[in-house]
């Protein structure tokens, strides 16, 4: 499985967090939610933390989309 990549966060003065996938949003945090994402994201992958704060992580159906008698070749 590929690494996540696109992601980029702002943080803003009046302590929202507003995240974006290459170009548009995905979620905002406000509040103790963004001091934790904040915090996380300075002690790990940042791409990591990020796909994993939006849903955009691990789906669980890869494996049985690949399997799928219409998606072999």
């Amino acid at each position: 499985m590929p690494r996540p990549h696109g992601f980029t966060y702002q943080d803003h003065a009046n302590g929202t967090v507003h995240i974006t996938h290459h170009g548009r949003p995905a979620t905002t945090l406000q509040g103790s939610r963004a001091a934790q994402f904040l915090a996380e994201v300075e002690s790990s992958d940042p791409q990591l933390v990020m796909a994993r704060w939006t849903g955009n992580y691990k789906h669980g159906n890869e494996r049985t989309a690949r399997d799928h008698p219409r998606n072999r070749r």
